[in-house]
């Protein structure tokens, strides 16, 4: 994250991958496969900002994420 970004107070602070909505909405928001957000949060833990640094993705993603 840029000093120029602040992070939306709505947004999620884990990435919950225990139940399928979840996972497919984490699937959409850093446009990946659910299996590496699986992976992602398996390796790195449920941070948000892990999970993209993993994933090679911005957090938050500039366009808010979800197409």
């Amino acid at each position: 994250m840029t000093s120029n970004q602040t992070l939306d107070p709505h947004a999620p602070r884990t990435v919950n991958v225990t139940e399928p909505w979840t996972r497919a909405y984490w699937a959409r928001y850093f446009e990946v496969p659910v299996e590496e957000i699986e992976t992602a949060v398996a390796t790195v833990g449920q941070d948000p900002g892990a999970v993209a640094a993993h994933l090679g993705k911005s957090w938050p993603s500039p366009d808010g994420g979800i197409v």
